[in-house]
């Protein structure tokens, strides 16, 4: 915080929208927010946090070349406390979810009445996730429907290796149980990464706890 205030920074390819953002922000709350700075492009994001040490950051999807969700992913990345508010255009569900699932504390469409805009960065300063209702039944509904049938169309190998991956084992540790070499290991974990759609191991992890995988007495 700076000065008592809440440091946001605005990542934004359309120049405008971010002086009309930062000038909301300081006309109905700049009690509460100071908006230190502002860039048009995702590489220069995870700097722009970090000079300004910024306590949220808005960040736009539409942000070419890199884009918003691996802008997002790199400066949660570098800045895990820094929270972050995904902004689109659409109301696109599966660019929300990659968002989200990115690292992104709350996701609003750039439609949003700009009143509402105040009350989300507060709940997602103080750590908590911030979806509209509509959209997060969306979500929800196609999470349900994508997600039928994924532990039934692994194998018993598969889900141990998930099981394993989610408790966090490095991948030397995970090759001996599933009595293989630490290069087979790795190229079956890339395996499973994909099968199951998670860009890395926190996402698989994540899911693991999503399906109760690690709830289970064993990964058959």
């Amino acid at each position: 915080m700076r000065d008592g205030r809440y440091v946001v920074v605005i990542v934004d390819d359309h120049a405008l929208f971010s002086q009309g953002l930062a000038l909301l922000l300081e006309s109905r709350a700049g009690d509460t927010f100071v908006v230190a700075g502002s860039t048009t492009a995702g590489e220069d994001a995870v700097a722009l946090v970090g000079r300004e040490s910024a306590d949220i950051a808005i960040i736009d999807l539409a942000l070419p070349p890199l884009g918003g969700v691996e802008t997002i992913r790199r400066v949660v990345a570098a800045y895990p406390g820094t929270r972050v508010l995904a902004l689109s255009g659409t109301e696109d569900l599966a660019l929300a979810a990659a968002a989200l699932r990115a690292g992104a504390a709350g996701f609003l469409g750039k439609s949003a009445d700009p009143d509402v805009l105040v009350a989300p960065l507060l709940t997602i300063a103080a750590g908590v996730r911030v979806v509209r209702a509509d959209l997060l039944d969306a979500l929800l509904d196609a999470g349900d429907r994508t997600g039928d049938g994924l532990v039934e169309r692994l194998g018993s190998r598969e889900l141990q290796l998930w099981a394993l991956l989610a408790r966090g084992l490095e991948t030397s540790e995970i090759a001996k149980p599933m009595l293989v070499s630490e290069r087979t290991a790795k190229r079956m974990i890339a395996s499973l990464l994909h099968k199951l759609g998670a860009a890395n191991r926190i996402e698989a992890a994540a899911l693991a706890g999503r399906y109760g995988l690690l709830d289970r007495d064993g990964p058959g």
